[in-house]
């Protein structure tokens, strides 16, 4: 393989590829909707929506296997920006924000916008701060980087070790959310599901790495975007008559602020520090949709959304994605897009928990005349709502919603045909699978590239390395798999635990060692392993009650110690090596050879003038 700076063109066929499946899964839903008005039975429709573009995902996985090094740890350095943005915005976003973020909308009103404010906000941070200086190195792993950064194995080999903590994490909280979505879809025990969607994860990614990854992730972000799309415009159309949801929700926000509250839902106050986001099942509205610091506090906002940012901009899971870009240019774009998606992908949903909160309303309004509404009884039956079916007369405490269905619930509440509800299932399915894929085969390249070769500067063979990081494929998936069986958390609170650990062991370092040249050795190990150490710490003591700082956002202890410990020893000890010098001063300068496949090429020739 040859490393070198050489522009490599972008595959002008994409647009025709992705057209062609955009086209796939637009006919196999209009399909399913003529089927159903034939009275086809229910259980084949959903088979045939989880079949279906599982099938396509799998077919693009491997019709792009790759045994090139540089295809499988880095997809070539040839994903043009709006693709790998697109991906990057699904992934950072996933199906925890993607589908409990749309119940913890509709149940916390504006505190939500904690979620909102943290992820785009993180991937902004990322952008200005660390994006284009990783790009410019072009490491695989985020270990790696830090690695050659200080010319430390200690320095990449802890760092390995702490973001293998988080990656689970979020793996875990990936695999156990999308198998509760498919074993809705099908009607199906979800424990089977979380082994069979780990399957399709490594069919999908495990033949090209990250390669595979990228194209297969930017197919299920498409499946994402139209599902969400096409339902919540179908419901904005019915509702308000205009389509386009982002904006026509704002005359039913309007609206809601009186009305909830005659109907019962008063004005709460709570703690500036508490966190109060609904967790998995079923809860009752308790709050108005606009009244803010009702069910997170005002400090609680500023920290978890800092938190939730300093997480996502140093994500090794997400970060390495813009080393696949052709140049640091299309590094910026590719954050550009990725901020664009997945703020429209969040607004779209806050526009779908206030068309859900006008149904809620309009079951338990006072002056309704007749029965209930008839959504109410198939909505229940589907599991998304609970009830008393005798009750002639509702309010907000005797109508429970079950979190990671509010989405789901949409079309059947709008009276919809049941194929709607399946669709957002089946983009559901596909942010988890976006997401865990992403996870898998980052995770699987820190295991093989920087625990196993940790201790050798010189790397395996190609196929050597290429092997090595597809077998961790499998791995990381099976330790994802147990995990949710050994932690049964709610998945939004395991990604919110894993955002924390992230930011506090790895933001502060990654900064200081692009923008400080006297971070040294000593300073990175130490920051990495005191800012996990304390976050994980605080954690735990913030879920046991020890302190009153809730779990979900106690990780801003470890950020503000990573960065303290980092700082004095580095002041403490002797001055970075002249090695580290020329390495920042090279980060910094946009143009030139990519630093990691200058280096890559060194040791092959050295390695080649031994033998």
């Amino acid at each position: 393989m040859t490393f070198g700076a050489r522009s490599r063109l972008v595959n002008p066929r994409l647009g025709t590829y992705f057209s062609i499946f955009a086209s796939l899964f637009a006919a196999l839903v209009l399909l399913a909707l003529i089927f159903e008005q034939l009275r086809i039975e229910d259980g084949w429709l959903r088979i045939a929506l989880f079949v279906g573009p599982v099938v396509l995902y799998c077919a693009i996985g491997l019709a792009v296997a790759t045994q090139d090094t540089l295809g499988f740890f880095a997809a070539g350095r040839r994903v043009p920006a709006a693709y790998s943005g697109l991906v990057l915005a699904i992934s950072s976003l996933g199906a925890t924000f993607i589908v409990a973020g749309c119940g913890a909308f509709f149940f916390a009103g504006f505190d939500a916008l904690v979620l909102m404010v943290g992820a785009i906000s993180g991937l902004v941070v990322m952008a200005m701060v660390l994006a284009p200086f990783y790009r410019k190195f072009g490491a695989f792993t985020v270990p790696s980087y830090l690695g050659r950064r200080f010319e430390s194995k200690t320095v990449r080999l802890t760092s390995a070790i702490v973001a293998t903590v988080p990656m689970l994490l979020v793996m875990a909280a990936e695999l156990k959310l999308g198998g509760a979505i498919a074993g809705q879809l099908v009607g199906a025990d979800p424990a089977i599901f979380v082994v069979l969607l780990a399957a399709i994860v490594a069919l999908c990614v495990g033949p090209g790495g990250m390669r595979s990854f990228t194209w297969t992730a930017v197919a299920q972000a498409i499946a994402v975007l139209i599902s969400i799309m096409a339902v919540a415009t179908v419901v904005s159309i019915v509702v308000t008559a205009l389509p386009i949801p982002q904006l026509a929700n704002g005359p039913l926000v309007r609206g809601l602020v009186r009305q909830e509250v005659n109907e019962g839902l008063s004005l709460i106050g709570v703690w500036p520090l508490a966190f109060g986001l609904p967790g998995e099942g079923m809860h009752v509205l308790s709050k108005p949709y606009t009244q803010p610091f009702g069910t997170v506090g005002s400090l609680a906002f500023v920290i978890g959304s800092l938190t939730i940012a300093a997480g996502v901009a140093s994500a090794p899971w997400l970060l390495p994605r813009v080393a696949v870009a052709p140049g640091i240019y299309e590094a910026r774009k590719s954050l550009g897009w990725s901020t664009v998606f997945a703020g429209f992908v969040m607004l779209t949903l806050s526009s779908v928990a206030v068309f859900m909160r006008d149904f809620a309303l309009d079951a338990v309004i006072s002056d309704r005349i007749g029965p209930l509404p008839a959504w109410l009884k198939q909505a229940a039956s589907l599991g998304f709502v609970s009830y008393d079916a005798d009750a002639t007369r509702l309010d907000f405490a005797s109508l429970a919603f079950n979190r990671d269905s509010i989405l789901f619930a949409l079309p059947v509440a709008a009276e919809l045909p049941l194929v709607f509800c399946y669709v957002l299932m089946a983009a559901g399915l596909a942010a988890a699978l976006v997401s865990a894929g992403a996870t898998a085969v980052s995770l699987a390249a820190i295991l093989g590239e920087d625990v196993v070769q940790g201790l050798s500067w010189e790397p395996e063979s190609k196929e050597n390395r290429v092997w090595i990081s597809r077998g961790f494929v499998g791995i990381a998936l099976i330790a994802g798999s147990a995990l949710t069986a050994l932690a049964p958390t709610d998945p939004l609170q395991l990604v919110l635990w894993a955002l924390g650990l992230t930011g506090a062991s790895l933001f502060s370092v990654l900064t200081l060692s692009i923008w400080w040249k006297r971070l040294t050795t000593a300073g990175a190990v130490c920051g990495i392993v005191s800012g996990f150490g304390v976050a994980a710490t605080s954690i735990y003591l913030g879920e046991s009650g020890a302190i009153s700082v809730p779990g979900s956002i106690a990780g801003c202890f470890g950020i503000v110690a990573s960065a303290g410990v980092a700082l004095l020893v580095s002041v403490m000890r002797r001055e970075a090596s002249r090695h580290a010098l020329e390495v920042v001063r090279d980060i910094r300068i946009p143009g030139g050879q990519i630093i990691y496949d200058r280096d890559m090429q060194r040791l092959q020739l050295k390695k080649h003038s031994r033998t």
